[in-house]
């Protein structure tokens, strides 16, 4: 563990403790948070708090949830995707026992440690959320993680893939975990390994490069890609760039000299817009074959014309005549969506962030008790239990189940084949190879 890391730790302990100090001297008198230990009798019932406190709704007051996603920057178009996957969501499952669901003002993850941190600190500090919808990005995860933790909150990500948030799936616990953090997106380490069988199997290809830029999800995924890549005979070297870097044509120079057959290169815009219309220009990588990761499965990118002929691993999009436990599937939530919004999806993890909200507030419900004047006790440590304890829930994306380190994913990986750049959405929908643990 690094020592920004423990510093996040530490720090978030702090914001805790003053969020709810700040709580305890507010004068909120439609939600409250109730202290574990305490007792509380309204209307004639009882609720005592379990060990993490207790939010308490008012009659008609609503249930109070938030979004922290990247909606600023480069990558905004994906937390924007995401927002809008978990509005939808929350209009199609309707009030809680009698209470609307408020999403309230999406915080920004800035799709950095930084923003994850400045995030979670607000979020914290009003103490009458109950969940958190987010992150975007793995890197702004690892940040708010350790504060929504402390804070007895939940957080579920339907774009979180970086392994070291949950685990090595050989039970031990990722290095960024912690209780109360689940995903209804794939861990890493499954389409780290569906790259390399492609790439080794598939192709017949054994020397690869692997390039990230020291976030969390891009190294830990060139890392899945190289372990793997290495378990089936292949050799690989790993490659890094900085965020913020426009000139590749340095690490394409070195990419070139180790002479690799196959680039695996899990990183986002723009660095990736560079890296593919630079390549061109650098000597020995004429006939290298090239595959970017989920995080470059967008319009803007797919239509570059470089990335013609170019395979993408991600999510496997086909989701059939999968449906949600609100009874929408696939299909239905692009049309809501493109009614909504005036656009179709540019992004992949719209689908995972309603799996995720539904899922959320289907536990919400599950735990609630409800006085008999409509009063609403929500016992954050069963919301975690309700949440631990899933299984064959149904999504959108596939049955949700989650492990003991909040990994929930239907975990199904496709890659796909750019052909043609012009049609973007040709290209999404063109599978070469598909790969799911236990099949």
């Amino acid at each position: 563990m690094s020592r920004r890391m423990k510093n996040f730790r530490h720090l978030g302990a702090l914001v805790v403790a003053l969020a709810l100090f700040a709580a305890a001297c507010g004068d909120d008198t439609t939600t409250t948070t109730t202290a574990a230990g305490a007792t509380t009798t309204t209307a004639g019932a009882v609720f005592t708090p379990g060990a993490l406190g207790a939010v308490t709704v008012a009659p008609g007051a609503p249930i109070e949830i938030r979004a922290l996603q990247a909606i600023s920057g480069e990558v905004s178009f994906l937390g924007t995707d995401q927002v809008r996957g978990a509005e939808l969501a929350i209009a199609d499952f309707g009030q809680v026992d009698g209470h609307d669901v408020n999403l309230g003002t999406p915080e920004d993850d800035l799709c950095s440690a930084e923003g994850g941190q400045a995030g979670a600190q607000a979020i914290v500090a009003q103490a009458n959320v109950i969940g958190v919808l987010g992150t975007t990005c793995s890197g702004s995860a690892a940040a708010a993680a350790p504060i929504i933790s402390a804070a007895g909150m939940v957080m579920i990500s339907g774009s979180n893939t970086s392994p070291s948030l949950t685990s090595d799936l050989a039970g031990t616990a990722g290095s960024n975990w912690y209780n109360g953090y689940y995903r209804t997106a794939h861990n890493d380490l499954y389409q780290g390994a569906t790259a390399a069988r492609y790439a080794f199997e598939e192709l017949g290809l054994t020397k690869a490069v692997a390039v990230h830029d020291g976030d969390p999800y891009t190294e830990g995924l060139a890392t899945a890609f190289a372990n793997a890549f290495t378990a089936l005979g292949g050799t690989v070297t790993i490659h890094a760039v900085n965020k913020g870097d426009t000139d590749m044509t340095g690490v394409l120079t070195q990419v070139a000299a180790d002479a690799p057959e196959f680039v695996y290169f899990p990183i986002f815009q723009p660095e990736g817009d560079f890296i593919i219309q630079q390549k061109g220009g650098i000597a020995g990588l004429e006939t290298v074959v090239w595959m970017g990761a989920d995080g470059l499965i967008t319009d803007g990118f797919l239509a570059i014309p470089e990335t013609a002929g170019m395979y993408f691993s991600g999510p496997d999009l086909r989701f059939g005549t999968n449906a949600s436990a609100t009874g929408t599937n696939y299909d239905q939530l692009v049309a809501a969506y493109t009614a909504a919004y005036g656009e179709a999806p540019t992004a992949v993890f719209h689908a995972h962030t309603y799996d995720a909200t539904v899922l959320l507030l289907t536990k919400i419900q599950e735990v609630a008790v409800q006085d008999a004047d409509g009063t609403l006790h929500i016992d954050r440590q069963a919301l975690r239990d309700a949440l631990n304890a899933t299984s064959g829930f149904a999504g959108v994306t596939g049955s949700l189940s989650c492990d003991a380190f909040g990994d929930c994913g239907a975990e199904t990986i496709s890659v796909i084949r750019n052909d043609d750049p012009t049609d973007v959405a040709a290209g999404k929908a063109n599978v070469v190879y598909s790969f799911a643990p236990g099949a």
